[in-house]
């Protein structure tokens, strides 16, 4: 076996503490440091110089947070530490009463008490052997559950090595829950409902089904958090959860920052009364305070009871619901067409937000809830989260409230509406829906699209309003009409000039963000990119037969259809075109090089006036390709600068593909233009 170069070992180390710091950065504690770009060149270097040196791949690697084929079922693991559920309050007379009964089990000692936000999320259990992380399992029935470590991996708030010291190898068991941030909850929930996907009733329910997933490389792709709350360990001199906490930080744990310790109950009452006020300034939803003993000797002597422990116990809040009446329901167009009633309710209060509009999903949850126009309903509400209809008070309805009946016809335009078979929303087919128009050029301009600054919701309603675009192809024409759009009421030149710099800026996304982009009803962001690697143009894609796209493991029978209507629409082609003259990336630059140069062999002969000979070498093998110094019949390429020599006429010879500098610079160079 070869003996590896030391500065490769030492390179590759390097690579995987500044790529760890960079996500603890990020993840953790949401102080980027360098780019999206900068980071994504550390990670592919680092995964480059694994696939040359396999032996070097550690289990703790961050190229190793995705990987492997999805699994056909979780295997059950004991947890060494049983996983307790916490007794439930709603009451201050309970939580006194709690605190009664840990004073009559520890007579004369002195309790103090520590606060934690009780994470609507759910529970996980992570195992560290020498530092290193071996497994994470759900909570099951608190002594059992799935083992997942390969969903858990991905989670990016989750070390994949800790260390109490620089000399220790840590062994202990983390307790966390796994939460998604409201804002992100609703950013995921809007893709899904673009893709024409069942949407997720709120952040949990999408946490517990993410995690269930089979696939790694599908619970990536989700924004999911894990905040650490408990340490069990033999090895580490803990006296106190409070210090636990403390701990968990230093190992690069994302920790409740609102944690307190009280030394009396009646501090820890008004802080639970606090909290209940200010649930909603959070970015993430909680249901209550979890108040636990802090000793952890302390907790030890009282112990447990049934499945609960008797030294913590669960604050949890009022609902946050109320009883309205329902007046109206209208449809919503979407951006693909997609019809989404809303329930028009008389306005009520709840968690200090006064609420009109309610989801009602479509028309099979109206059905399944029974829920008609003049119906005294429940409404919840969660947060950032839209509020929803949750039920309907049967005892209250009038007589004459009949069942109601999903229209048939588009609200915005008049267009018959459909519904596909096995899919949950009906659809107005009429892509100049002006409603739609808005819809496409909001998800063109969004951040995981395209990008534009500038180009918000209003912006866009303004410039539909006034005819200036009718798609999104007609965006890169604005800057013709820059002194009308200077005039117009409430708009300058600086804000003007601010989108059109935007919409300039949005040539230079990669092709998948372009196919995403176009809308196409169930294409995510991650689809798109797995089309933008099998068809490396635009014009590729168009092509695709449905056997073509049925071959890619990730394109299923409806996603196939969706993107063969898509391309059969002619209107839908000559907004293409008219982006492919406005300068936009319609091919995998970096994909389509690869294939264009991988298991090539070059030549190059004369002066290359733009690269050294080295650099030109390098650029061709890091590309796949190989480089020789002799042209016999075996090379694929010859590349000639000035003044070559005689290898140029025995090239002609033999037939081979002759590049110019020029046409090599403009190949190497295609992801810069």
């Amino acid at each position: 076996m070869t003996k590896l170069d030391p500065k490769i070992i030492k390179k590759v180390e390097n690579l995987r503490k500044e790529i760890n710091r960079h996500d603890h950065l990020y993840y953790v504690l949401a102080q980027p440091e360098i780019s999206d770009l900068e980071y994504d060149k550390l990670y592919s270097e680092l995964k480059k110089l694994e696939e040359e040196y396999p032996e070097l791949v550690t289990p703790d690697s961050p190229t190793q947070r995705v990987g492997g084929e999805p699994t056909k079922e979780f295997p059950n693991v004991t947890h060494s530490t049983p996983m307790l559920s916490l007794s439930n309050t709603y009451s201050e007379d309970d939580i006194r009463n709690f605190d009664r009964k840990v004073r009559e089990l520890l007579p004369a000692q002195k309790i103090h008490y520590v606060c934690e936000l009780k994470y609507d999320g759910v529970s996980l259990s992570l195992k560290y052997v020498n530092g290193g992380l071996v497994s994470g399992a759900t909570r099951g029935d608190g002594y059992r559950g799935d083992e997942i470590t390969a969903n858990v991996k991905t989670i990016r708030s989750i070390p994949l090595r800790i260390s109490y010291d620089k000399s220790s190898k840590t062994n202990c068991d983390i307790r966390g829950e796994v939460i998604m941030n409201l804002k992100e909850f609703k950013r995921m929930n809007d893709e899904k409902e673009l893709l024409g996907e069942k949407i997720f009733a709120n952040p949990r329910n999408s946490v517990a089904g993410t995690l269930k997933l089979q696939d790694p490389k599908i619970v990536a792709s989700r924004p999911l958090r894990f905040y650490g709350y408990a340490l069990h360990s033999k090895e580490l001199p803990l006296k106190s959860h409070f210090e636990s906490l403390k701990i968990l930080r230093q190992f690069g744990f994302l920790i409740d920052q609102h944690a307190k310790r009280f030394d009396n109950i009646d501090n820890v009452i008004e802080h639970w009364k606090e909290w209940e006020q200010k649930r909603d300034t959070l970015p993430f939803d909680i249901d209550g305070i979890v108040v636990k003993v802090d000793s952890l000797a302390q907790q030890e002597a009282l112990g447990a009871i049934a499945k609960s422990p008797r030294w913590a116990i669960a604050c949890k809040f009022s609902s946050r619901k109320a009883e309205t009446i329902l007046n109206d329901i209208r449809l919503q167009v979407g951006r693909i067409g997609t019809i989404t009633p809303v329930a028009i309710l008389e306005p009520v209060k709840i968690g200090g937000t006064m609420v009109s509009r309610a989801s009602l999903y479509n028309e099979d949850y109206i059905l399944e809830k029974d829920i008609r126009i003049s119906d005294t309903v429940v409404v919840e509400r969660g947060g950032d989260v839209i509020p929803k209809v949750t039920s309907v008070i049967i005892e209250k309805r009038k007589s004459d409230c009949a069942i109601y009946s999903f229209p048939k016809k588009c609200p915005e335009c008049g267009t018959n509406l459909v519904r596909a078979e096995e899919e949950s929303n009906y659809y107005c087919d009429n892509s100049e829906c002006p409603m739609q128009i808005r819809g496409r050029i909001e998800h063109w301009a969004a951040r995981g699209a395209m990008d534009i600054t500038g180009l918000g919701e209003s912006v866009v309603d303004k410039l539909v309003s006034n005819k200036f675009v009718n798609n999104v192809a007609d965006l890169y024409d604005l800057h013709k009409y820059k002194d009308q759009l200077s005039a117009m009421d409430r708009w300058g030149e600086k804000s003007v000039q601010k989108l059109l710099d935007g919409i300039e800026k949005s040539k230079q996304r990669q092709y998948h963000y372009v196919i995403f982009s176009l809308g196409i009803r169930h294409i995510g962001a991650t689809v798109a990119q797995v089309l933008a690697e099998h068809f490396t143009s635009i014009d590729e894609l168009m092509k695709a037969s449905e056997s073509d796209l049925q071959a890619i493991h990730e394109i299923g029978p409806k996603i196939t259809q969706s993107i063969l209507r898509f391309f059969s629409d002619s209107r839908n082609i000559k907004i293409i075109e008219q982006l492919k003259k406005s300068g936009l990336k319609m091919r995998n630059e970096q994909v389509a090089l690869g294939r264009e140069l991988a298991g090539k062999v070059f030549v190059l002969t004369g002066t290359l006036t733009s690269y050294g000979r080295e650099q030109a070498q390098e650029l061709i093998q890091e590309l796949g390709g190989k480089v020789s110094s002799t042209v016999s019949k075996n090379i694929d390429i010859l590349v000639v600068g000035e003044d070559p020599g005689s290898k140029l006429e025995k090239a002609k010879k033999l037939g081979i593909e002759i590049w110019t500098e020029e046409k090599f610079k403009s190949i190497i160079n295609a992801d810069k233009r």
